[in-house]
């Protein structure tokens, strides 16, 4: 089970899809999660651009944990696609990023 709610790996997504208008808010935001949001986090993301399958998520995470050596914002920020991949990475998990996505608007 993952500790961060697909919730915020929506707002993740959706304030990554506004980068030039959302880059401050997305930064706190995600600066404000604990380490392990942040690991799952950047695991969904490697979900979502096929650097793991959906059934190496724990490996995906703890991968994560042991190679952090960057602020987790900055990481993010600078992944190309990273609303893509957040959102594929969702839906390879078995939630519906549009429908966490709809709920949010």
């Amino acid at each position: 089970m993952l500790e961060i709610s697909t919730r915020k790996v929506a707002q993740v997504a959706m304030m990554a899809r506004e980068l030039n208008r959302a880059e401050g808010e997305l930064r706190a935001f995600v600066d404000r999660m604990s380490e392990d949001e942040q690991a799952e986090l950047v695991a969904i993301m490697w979900v979502g651009r096929e650097s793991f399958f959906a059934e190496d998520l724990a490996e995906a995470i703890a991968t994560a944990r042991t190679e952090a050596s960057t602020p987790c914002a900055d990481y993010l920020i600078g992944t190309p696609h990273l609303a893509d991949h957040l959102e594929n990475g969702l839906d390879a998990l078995g939630v519906s990023a549009e429908d966490v996505e709809n709920d949010l608007m």
